[in-house]
This record gives structure tokens, C-alpha cells and sequence, in this order.
């Protein structure tokens, strides 16, 4: 399965220059734990990184930093690694675990962002193929008994 059959198509996104303080307000009136850094082009919105509340939690609110002085420029992660579109769930899952991450922010061929794609996601996903999987030899059982019956 690709990624754009299964990745959240409607994403929260900031620009680099929105505060740090309304970069979290707006997770929490969206009940979202990352926001995407975009750039905007004549193309569409460029991630260029992502914020997640664990960076607001641990870089700015433990080190006593004031979220207001802050961009979410300053905080976003400056690696930011993508996904493509068509790239497949299994690539996804080698990717996150190469990268040490658990979001990735998924874009069209033009690099504009398309989506995002969690290791929930993907957890659900496989969970959901492993049910389904399960079932079948429950099935080809009734089969064989409804044939032979």
C-alpha cells in the first residue's frame, strides 16, 4: 500500500516565523501532537521542518525558555526527513526506524507537502492486515467443510 492511499491528508502546518506559544495553542484547539514548518511557493507549502509538543515540552517549558520570544523556526527539527507518495508503507517503517522518528511529513513529486504519516498509522494498518490475515485460515476451513459436507 502507498502512502498517499493512507496518509492524513488534512495537516496542521505553521510558517517558520509563527511563536512558539500559538504554535501550541494551535495543537491543542487542532488535538494534534506536530505541526508541519512550511514554506510557501509559487509550487504549494514546502516542509521544511516539523514541531513537535515534546520539543516545546523539553526545549523551551523545562529549559524555562518564554514560548512568546520563540519561532517555531527556532524549535523545528532542522533534519527533516520525508516521504514520498508512492513510496510503500514497508519502505516507511525502514525509514522511520533508520531516522529514529515516528512522523514523517509526506510529499507529492514536486516536493510540496501531501500528508503526514505517523507509526500509529502504520501500526493500525499492519494490525488491521494481521486481522485479516488471521481470519483466513478460519475461512478456508468453512470452505472445506461446506465442500466435503
Amino acid at each position: 500500500m502507498r502512502l498517499g492511499e493512507i496518509c492524513t491528508r488534512n495537516v496542521v502546518t505553521v510558517e517558520r516565523g509563527t511563536p512558539v506559544d500559538e504554535t501550541a495553542r494551535l495543537m491543542r484547539s487542532q488535538h494534534v501532537g506536530d505541526v508541519i514548518v512550511v514554506d510557501h511557493s509559487a509550487r504549494g507549502a514546502i516542509p521544511v521542518g516539523i514541531v513537535t509538543d515534546r520539543d516545546i515540552v523539553i526545549q523551551i517549558i523545562a529549559a524555562g525558555l518564554d514560548p512568546s520570544r520563540l519561532t517555531a523556526g527556532d524549535v523545528m527539527a532542522l533534519d527533516l526527513v520525508t516521504a514520498a507518495e508512492d513510496q510503500s508503507a514497508f519502505e516507511t517503517v525502514a525509514q522511520m526506524q533508520r531516522n529514529g522518528v515516528r512522523r514523517l511529513p509526506v510529499v507529492d513529486k514536486m516536493g510540496c507537502l501531501a500528508g503526514v504519516i505517523t507509526g500509529d498509522d502504520l501500526l493500525e494498518l499492519f494490525a488491521m492486515q494481521l486481522s485479516s490475515l488471521s481470519k483466513v485460515s478460519s475461512s478456508e476451513r468453512k470452505q472445506e467443510l461446506q465442500a466435503h459436507a
